[in-house]
């Protein structure tokens, strides 16, 4: 996988590094074969992952059950599977390779 992200079938599969304790939510910019999402929760216990979670549901129009976290939910380096995503932010639009 070249880019950050990339279908499984219906799966969307997002390589993520992650930004805990920062002043928004946001979803960033491509880093190497990664897509930088920042998150305002603490790097405790795993919470700044489930808050990430949240965050990108509701940003790629999916329910938290659909998203899963497949490695790093205690690291800043994560991958992410999202289930038949709804809408896609402009960034994963333009970095997918067709299907």
């Amino acid at each position: 996988m070249d880019s950050f992200c990339s279908w499984d079938g219906e799966t969307l599969v997002l390589n993520i590094l992650g930004k805990p304790s920062a002043k928004q939510d946001a979803i960033g910019k491509a880093k190497g074969n990664q897509l930088k999402v920042s998150v305002t929760a603490a790097p405790v216990a795993g919470r700044a992952t489930d808050h990430m979670v949240r965050f990108l549901a509701a940003q790629f129009g999916v329910t938290i059950q659909d998203i899963e976290v497949v490695f790093g939910r205690y690291h800043v380096n994560k991958q992410l599977r999202i289930k038949s995503p709804k809408k896609l932010p402009s960034v994963v639009d333009k970095n997918l390779p067709p299907r």
